[in-house]
């Protein structure tokens, strides 16, 4: 990550740690627990910069077709998402719902309808309840706070299968100046982003112009979300999106600017520690893995290698049995189309290395059959061809991943 040289340090406030936002989360019984907070907004207070990547499934949900076209001018003053129902696969009646959502939300804060995005998660091919969405977004909007507490209101109303709020925010000093991101994520199954995640919302205080924003998602949502996978499906849904207020002053931030590499370095730590969230949540996940490829000849080349084998079932089952069956390994490396020579490839589990110039080497099944029962455990790849290298993220695959989603929408 690029933070050599600025003081990127951890601060307290997820989503709303950066200055210039408010958030709300409420229930309005869409979620099948009675209670749950299921529709949250997240608020800039006035149209800022803002940008947003989304899924590149075909099957495209209504919000992500909506939210597209919203963000396209590069300024949004908020989001309004709810969970329980993803909206997806719902024709030109899901269509109508995500935009009636947003309508609401932008007389309930006062705004034009064009600055408001739109998410939805949940079950696929159910319409929205939406009178209860549309209660829910009033309700929201009219809970509007700045607290800690309203911030994790929000970030616990965008969860589904999730066991756990999922949180982060840094800081970044440079030049006297201090910029804060902060962020809010949801996912646990149906993971395998492609330019997004299952959702995430992204704030900062730093004056980013809309290009700077842009930019710079792009960029760590590639190198963060873009390289986790829990079960390879990318979801109908994938939402990804930073907003910035400008509350911490000064002139405008573009792309050229001395302080953007700082502001780089700690959006990369906030949407990485999002990412690690993701993965270790995973649906029935023992263990948080990173697949590690090096010795490439292309960046892409490691990536493509790192992610198929983050994929394999064969793989992740392996690892749920703490079984360092390296030639699962070697098999999906070989389907990856990355560029190999089999007779120089080295593989190497939880620091016990299995294979060497693309022959087993003796090693105890035992040790590392104890190495493998960490709840977080690495696995290496050397191509030994050329000096590129990428990780991966994914977890293990279990029985009870197999039960959650059996078991989802009933």
């Amino acid at each position: 990550m690029p933070e050599q040289g600025y003081e990127v340090s951890p601060t307290d406030g997820g989503v709303l740690a950066s200055a210039g936002f408010a958030a709300a989360g409420v229930a309005a019984g869409i979620k099948r627990r009675p209670g749950a907070v299921d529709v949250c907004i997240i608020d800039a207070g006035r149209p800022a910069p803002a940008a947003a990547v989304f899924t590149l499934n075909t099957m495209a949900a209504p919000p992500v077709e909506v939210s597209r076209e919203a963000v396209a001018d590069g300024m949004l003053r908020a989001w309004v998402v709810n969970a329980g129902n993803a909206n997806a696969c719902t024709g030109e009646v899901g269509l109508a719902d995500a935009g009636t959502m947003v309508e609401t939300a932008a007389s309930a804060l006062g705004c034009e309808p064009s600055e408001i995005g739109v998410a939805s998660t949940g079950v696929i091919g159910v319409p929205l309840p939406i009178d209860r969405v549309c209660s829910g977004v009033r309700a929201a909007a009219g809970a509007l706070g700045s607290s800690a507490e309203h911030g994790e209101a929000a970030a616990r109303a965008i969860m589904t299968t999730d066991t756990f709020v999922k949180q982060a925010s840094f800081s970044v000093r440079v030049d006297g100046a201090v910029y804060t991101v902060g962020g809010m994520a949801k996912g646990s199954g149906m993971i395998e982003p492609n330019m997004a995640t299952m959702l995430a919302f992204l704030t900062t205080d730093a004056p980013l112009t809309t290009e700077a924003c842009r930019m710079l998602l792009a960029t760590v949502a590639d190198r963060t979300f873009n390289r986790i996978t829990v079960d390879g499906d990318s979801s109908t849904n994938d939402t990804c999106a930073l907003m910035a207020s400008g509350a911490a002053g000064g002139g405008p931030i573009g792309p050229d600017h001395p302080h953007l590499p700082a502001i780089e370095a700690v959006l990369m730590r906030t949407c990485d520690a999002l990412a690690r969230m993701i993965v270790r949540d995973g649906e029935g996940a023992t263990k948080l893995v990173e697949v590690t490829v090096r010795g490439a000849r292309s960046e892409g080349d490691a990536v493509a290698a790192a992610r198929e084998i983050a994929n394999s079932p064969l793989f992740k089952t392996a690892l749920f049995g703490r079984d360092a069956n390296w030639g699962r390994v070697a098999m999906a490396l070989g389907n990856s189309g990355a560029a190999i020579d089999p007779a120089k490839v080295e593989i190497v589990f939880a620091g016990i290395t299995t294979c060497k110039d693309g022959t087993a080497v003796e090693f105890s099944e035992e040790e590392a059959a104890e190495a493998l029962a960490a709840d977080e455990v690495g696995v290496t790849v050397d191509l030994h061809l050329g000096t590129a290298q990428a990780t991966v993220l994914t977890c293990d695959l279990t029985y009870e991943y197999v039960r959650i989603n059996g078991e989802y929408r009933t």
